[in-house]
C-alpha cells in the first residue's frame, strides 16, 4: 500500500526537495536555477512546501569532532511502567537535554527508547549519564553502545518514493 502526500509533488517539487536537502543555504535565485524554475515560481513553490510543513526548517551542520564533540552514545532505555504518563515524563525530560540529538520510542527490543547523544568524552558522558537519565523517574535500565566510526550520518529523506502524477 503507498503511502499519500498530502500535497501532490511534481518533478519540480520534488527537485526543488531534493536540492534543499542537499544545500538548504541556496538562494532563490541558485535554487530556481538549479531547478529549471524562474525565480518566482521557484519562491512560490518553495512557500507552498513550506506552507504544507514538506520543509521543516533549513539548519547548518556542525562538525562535531572539530567542536571537540567527539563521543556519540546510542542508549537503550528500559522504563518501569508502560504508561502514558511515564512515557510523557520521559520525553519531557529529555527534550530538555542537548546532548540527545535524537529520542525514539521502540518496539521489538527490551528497551522502550533509543536515543543519540552527542558529549565531548567519556567523563561527561558518565555525568551525563547519571546525573540526568538515569535520574528521571520510571527508568529502569540503560544500555549504552558507543559509536567507534560514523559510516553514514544522513538527515536527507529518500525522495524517489514520492508520485510524481505529472511527468
Amino acid at each position: 500500500m503507498k503511502s499519500q502526500t498530502p500535497h501532490k509533488l511534481d518533478r519540480f517539487d520534488r527537485k526543488i526537495l531534493a536540492a534543499l536537502q542537499e544545500d538548504g543555504s541556496l538562494t532563490n535565485l541558485q535554487l530556481a536555477e538549479r531547478v529549471g524554475l524562474s525565480a518566482s515560481p521557484c519562491s512560490r513553490r518553495v512557500q507552498k512546501l513550506e506552507d504544507a510543513g514538506m520543509i521543516e526548517d533549513r539548519a547548518v551542520m556542525l562538525d562535531r569532532q572539530k567542536l571537540g564533540l567527539s563521543l556519540t552514545v546510542i542508549l537503550q532505555i528500559a522504563m518501569d511502567r508502560h504508561t502514558p504518563e511515564r512515557f510523557q515524563n520521559f520525553e519531557d525530560q529529555v527534550a530538555q537535554y542537548p546532548e540527545v540529538q535524537e529520542c525514539y520510542l521502540i518496539t521489538g527490543q527490551e528497551a522502550d527508547y533509543m536515543l543519540k547523544v552527542v558529549v565531548p568524552d567519556m567523563d561527561r558522558y558518565q555525568q551525563f549519564l547519571l546525573n540526568k537519565i538515569t535520574r528521571i523517574e520510571g527508568v529502569s535500565g540503560v544500555h549504552s553502545s558507543f559509536v567507534m566510526r560514523r559510516v553514514l550520518d544522513s538527515r536527507a529523506l529518500p525522495l524517489k518514493y514520492l508520485d510524481d502524477d505529472t511527468g
